[in-house]
């Protein structure tokens, strides 16, 4: 018997999923547990399997089209079976619209006659309008620009010339003045010899002209929101709404951090980034401050017993953020060995669910981009995120005298249901220490 392949759940916070790819096409074989699909979901690439064996009768959505859950994917049965009763739900909806669409452009149709008619009319009544008052409006305005003209006539001859008297013609003929470029002060705006005599040539000079060049019309191009940018416009939207933010910055003097992790390198086979340090060094921090390491459940905030630090990374689509599980109880090495793998994955986009979920913290670090501060929005349920910013070379004042130095800023934001003002900087404050001692992380 012919049956629908529905959208699956394939992640807890998953509210649909786009066909990334089909592994199979119509009149396709299929075993159970075969992969037919690859979906996007808002965290990953997952695959599809087929619980029937069967044949794949009909695919009803294609490549890169968004799928709610439940909603069908393909139908599967055996070879030739009859499926227009599972094909006829589909349809169904589709001719319930269209009256309705129909409906919808009849009534446009009737407004839009309606307005032509209304602007016709209007268009009609203002040439025949006369003002009981004012008379005939249109003929106001002939007669206004009738006086105009007579106006404009009056300061000339009969033949266009300007009026002026024979001696002022002589003279200005002499002086090579052009009689239109001189007012008139004699009757009727006669140009006299007084004019002539007291005329002084406008010294403004023509305006430059600028040749504007022309460019071409760029295209805009309109993306299609992936589900991964879906889902962190959903996330951080409730998260900055909902969780009263707040930040403290604290900078931090990285000199003996950059000499221990010179020398952690020349012996470690794993290289060790500023990142992985930072990492270490807040999951000790945490462990010392559980109030920072919490979450918050509406009725009761949880206290973690784990420390899961999330790392946020960045990919082509978003951000992505997974997790090293009890990074408290992890070296330098073993941290930054699972960073890479994880950071390698994420950018594949083939991390699994449960290695983006479980953090108590957050740690995002945008220092290897040159950016020196910043302020990043918790990633619920976290209570906090660690915005890390860039190592710089500034002048600091030790023993009195100015040397060079190197000072990272730290900047954390809070939720403050959770945690307050002195107990998120005394968190930084141990960072900080563990950060300038490095040794300090170890005890």
């Amino acid at each position: 018997m012919a049956e629908k392949i529905e959208m699956p759940k394939l992640s807890d916070t998953m509210e649909e999923g786009v066909i990334a790819s089909w592994n199979v096409k119509e009149g396709d074989k299929v075993e159970s547990g075969d992969v037919i699909a690859e979906v996007e979901t808002d965290k990953a690439t997952m695959e599809v399997e087929v619980f029937d064996a069967g044949t794949i009768l009909k695919i009803m959505v294609q490549e890169g089209d968004a799928v709610p859950l439940g909603g069908t994917m393909a139908i599967i049965g055996e070879e030739g079976e009859d499926i227009s009763d599972l094909l006829g739900d589909e349809s169904e909806s589709a001719e319930k619209e269209e009256p309705a669409e129909k409906e919808e452009k009849a009534e446009e149709s009737k407004s839009e006659s309606k307005k032509e008619k209304a602007a016709s009319e209007n268009g009609e009544g203002k040439k025949q309008s006369f003002d009981p008052i004012l008379g005939d409006l249109d003929k106001k305005k002939e007669s206004g620009k009738e006086k105009e003209k007579e106006t404009a006539e009056a300061s000339s001859d009969d033949d266009g010339r300007v009026k002026a008297s024979p001696l002022a013609r002589n003279m200005a003929k002499d002086k090579g003045i052009d009689l239109a470029d001189v007012k008139g002060s004699g009757p009727e705006g006669r140009v006299i010899k007084r004019d002539i005599e007291e005329y002084e040539p406008s010294e403004e000079k023509p305006a430059a002209s600028v040749e504007v060049p022309s460019f071409e019309e760029a295209e805009s191009e309109d993306i299609k929101v992936s589900q991964m940018r879906k889902a962190i416009a959903r996330r951080l939207s409730e998260s900055k709404f909902s969780n009263p933010h707040f930040y403290e910055t604290i900078d931090v003097d990285m000199e003996f951090a950059i000499e221990a992790r010179k020398k952690l390198n020349e012996v470690s086979e794993v290289k060790i980034s500023f990142n992985d340090i930072v990492v270490k060094a807040a999951s000790a921090a945490l462990r010392r401050h559980p109030d920072v390491n919490s979450s918050w459940l509406g009725d009761k905030i949880r206290k973690h017993g784990d420390v899961n630090v999330a790392v946020a990374v960045a990919i082509d689509e978003g951000l992505m953020t997974p997790v090293i599980n009890h990074s408290d109880k992890k070296n330098l090495r073993q941290i930054s060995a699972e960073t890479k793998d994880l950071a390698g994955k994420a950018r594949d986009r083939k991390l699994q669910p449960e290695e983006m979920e479980g953090s108590t913290f957050t740690i995002s670090n945008l220092g290897m981009f040159g950016i020196e501060e910043f302020t990043a929005i918790i990633n619920p349920p976290n209570a906090c995120i660690l915005a890390v910013g860039a190592i710089r070379d500034v002048p600091v004042v030790k023993d009195g005298e100015v040397v060079p130095g190197k000072r990272m800023k730290l900047t954390m934001s809070s939720d403050h249901r959770i945690v307050d003002g002195a107990k998120a900087a005394a968190f930084l404050n141990t960072l900080r220490q563990m950060l300038e001692n490095p040794l300090a992380m170890m005890l």
